[in-house]
């Protein structure tokens, strides 16, 4: 492709993207190869869509702010370097290319670009904070890496009974917590306990409307990734917490047919959306994870966690592949690595 058919083809691509990454773009066209700028416009569709898909942002990725990237935190990011290694199954020198494109496109906009009143167009740049990959990993290494910072055996009903009831005895002389504790805690068990019994992605949790869950049946309507439904499957201890929860959610949260399944505590105007945000989903996983000594416990290792224990007890990965709605079965397969290592380190014991 020469050098013109590749500039048509980054005009295309970065048209569909916020309005300061067509400027980055722009002006990094006199020191850049087209066939590098490309490349980077590849990663930058990847991460803005990624932004969407997760539900971190509500909208078209090419209104994502200046200010709503300021927000972003190193959890989200090592939650998206997991989805290029995992889901996008990218080898470690192709995350590490993709962290570059994005650490360049930070750089500019904290360091390079400025306002008309000659400020930052960023102040606070999360990829500053993001370290390349410096060694070449194979499935099983992720495997390894992840095996740390998920939940095994009876750490689930120990969580969970962390998140229902132990984090407001240990905080019961911290009259906020405790309080916030009790007006939240069957909300917040109800959304740990459906991630550990379901497998299911932050986005598609926030997601989720009163009218999508069906107690009867034991199952939930979720849009799925390409815009797909899908009914998926809890465990039972987790229909035990939504029929707790759904006891006083109407009540506790003074609701009128409200629509979303989680809800938040009124604040703002009247009007104003009660949905949970994905941000609020993970600050209350953080929370309650720090305290319970698992600081690395994120949504994402949530789902990891339940897609280990479910493969460790079936061993079936096209019915694991269909309940985290997996596109590919090479995705899914991730998790019998993850098994694999307790194998090896059952027979390290005889």
């Amino acid at each position: 492709m020469g050098g013109r058919r590749y500039n048509k083809h980054i005009d295309v691509k970065v048209d569909d993207l916020p309005w300061y990454v067509q400027e980055f773009v722009e002006k990094r066209k006199r020191k850049l190869s087209p066939a590098t700028l490309l490349n980077y416009c590849f990663d930058y569709i990847l991460f803005f869509n990624w932004l969407v898909n997760e539900g971190y942002w509500i909208g078209n990725k090419k209104d994502i702010s200046l200010e709503f990237l300021e927000t972003l935190t190193t959890q989200q990011m090592e939650d998206f370097i997991t989805f290029l290694e995992i889901q996008q199954e990218n080898s470690r020198s192709s995350v590490n290319r993709k962290l570059s494109s994005l650490k360049s496109l930070f750089n500019y906009l904290q360091n390079v670009a400025e306002t008309n009143d000659l400020k930052p167009y960023i102040i606070r740049n999360v990829m500053a904070r993001v370290d390349l990959n410096d060694i070449k990993e194979d499935q099983m290494t992720i495997a390894d890496r992840i095996n740390g910072k998920i939940l095994r055996d009876d750490e689930f009903e120990n969580f969970r009974q962390f998140v229902s009831d132990d984090y407001g005895k240990l905080n019961i002389n911290n009259k906020k917590l405790y309080f916030f504790h009790l007006v939240n805690k069957e909300r917040d068990t109800a959304i740990i306990s459906l991630i550990l019994g379901s497998g299911l992605r932050l986005s598609e949790v926030v997601g989720a409307d009163i009218g999508d869950l069906d107690v009867k049946n034991s199952c939930i309507k979720v849009m799925r990734k390409g815009n797909k439904e899908q009914y998926v499957y809890f465990s039972e201890q987790a229909l035990l917490d939504l029929k707790e929860y759904l006891l006083i959610r109407d009540d506790r949260y003074k609701l009128k047919n409200e629509k979303p399944l989680f809800i938040a505590a009124q604040v703002g105007p009247a009007n104003k959306s009660r949905r949970l945000t994905p941000r609020s989903v993970e600050k209350l996983v953080e929370k309650y994870a720090k305290q319970f000594g698992k600081p690395a416990l994120s949504v994402h290792t949530l789902r990891h966690s339940f897609a280990t224990r479910y493969h460790q007890e079936n061993n079936d990965v096209p019915k694991l592949r269909i309940q985290l709605g997996h596109a590919s079965a090479q995705t899914t397969m991730i998790y019998t690595h993850l098994t694999n290592t307790e194998l090896k380190d059952a027979v390290n014991k005889v």
